[in-house]
């Protein structure tokens, strides 16, 4: 077994293909219409469907918005530079709502990012490039 998508609902498919894809750099795997249905289905990620675990985007035509509830917590995508990687998102119109920085109770460097249609994506540093990055710009600071 192996994990194939996470679904979420959104409420502007547009909007979050833009998110998605331009801000966060996934690309649109697969889309279709389900007139029968009234749904739209839109598959991304940063690989094949084959060999990766990707995030299927459902569009529920005429519905605009969800209440989130609060059992919902968040994806987590690795990332190798988690301070150029939110300054990028930023430069592209994305939302930080975390900077980066170690967790609590921790040493692991992660910064959270929202969607435009509030779901929770958390970065987490690979590797010690970020705290390098971030231990040099405090020296010259």
């Amino acid at each position: 077994m192996r994990m194939l998508h996470t679904m979420l609902r959104v409420g502007n498919l547009d909007e979050s293909l833009n998110f998605y894809c331009d801000v966060l750099g996934m690309k649109l795997l697969r889309k279709k219409d389900y007139p029968s249905g009234e749904f739209t289905l839109a598959f991304v990620g940063y690989g094949d469907e084959s060999d990766h675990t990707v995030i299927e985007l459902t569009y529920n035509w005429g519905t605009d918005a969800y209440d989130l509830g609060n059992g919902y917590g968040h994806i987590a995508l690795g990332v190798d530079d988690i301070y150029g990687t939110c300054d990028a998102i930023k430069a592209r119109g994305g939302k930080v709502t975390r900077e980066p920085g170690p967790m609590k109770h921790g040493t692991t460097v992660i910064a959270f990012v929202e969607d435009p249609n509030g779901y929770k994506i958390e970065l987490i540093q690979l590797g010690t490039q970020g705290s390098e990055q971030k231990q040099e710009a405090t020296a010259t600071a």
